[in-house]
């Protein structure tokens, strides 16, 4: 099974993260590693950058993603705990969670609308976003 995108590892992360507890995204990265049966190839793909491999950039972008849309908080550096918001999700999980789900999010819109900070007034001005992206930010600037 190839490595999936980040958007496959939201509903994921979440569920794991229901318990309450603090969670570490390293053990979180070999939890989900387990349950998707991936394969040490798989888990060791890098980026083309070589930097970092493709699966552990995934989940950290799948961590902000939930962050910046109030499902997860950040306990600190590459912890997480579920918020209240994730909770009220899982109450009624959808079958996917996605760019599109997160966008009903105010702080996820906000988080996604680039600013324009060149007006006359210095006042943001939002710039509209390209469709939601199966690829991470940083792997769609790595093939452009």
């Amino acid at each position: 099974m190839a490595v999936p995108d980040f958007q496959s590892l939201l509903l994921p992360m979440l569920r794991i993260a229901s318990d309450g507890n603090e969670h570490r995204l390293a053990d979180v990265r070999e939890r989900l590693g387990n349950q998707l049966g991936l394969s040490t190839q798989d888990l060791e793909e890098k980026l083309a950058s070589g930097r970092q491999t493709k699966f552990a950039n995934r989940v950290a972008w799948a961590k902000v993603y939930l962050v910046q849309a109030g499902l997860f908080r950040s306990t600190r550096r590459a912890h997480f705990q579920i918020a209240e918001r994730g909770r009220t999700v899982l109450k009624a999980p959808p079958s996917r969670i996605d760019i599109r789900f997160l966008e009903q999010f105010p702080e996820f819109l906000e988080f996604r609308t680039p600013k324009n900070t060149e007006d006359d007034d210095n006042s943001p001005e939002a710039v509209p976003v390209p469709s939601p992206s199966r690829e991470t930010p940083e792997e769609a600037l790595e093939a452009s």
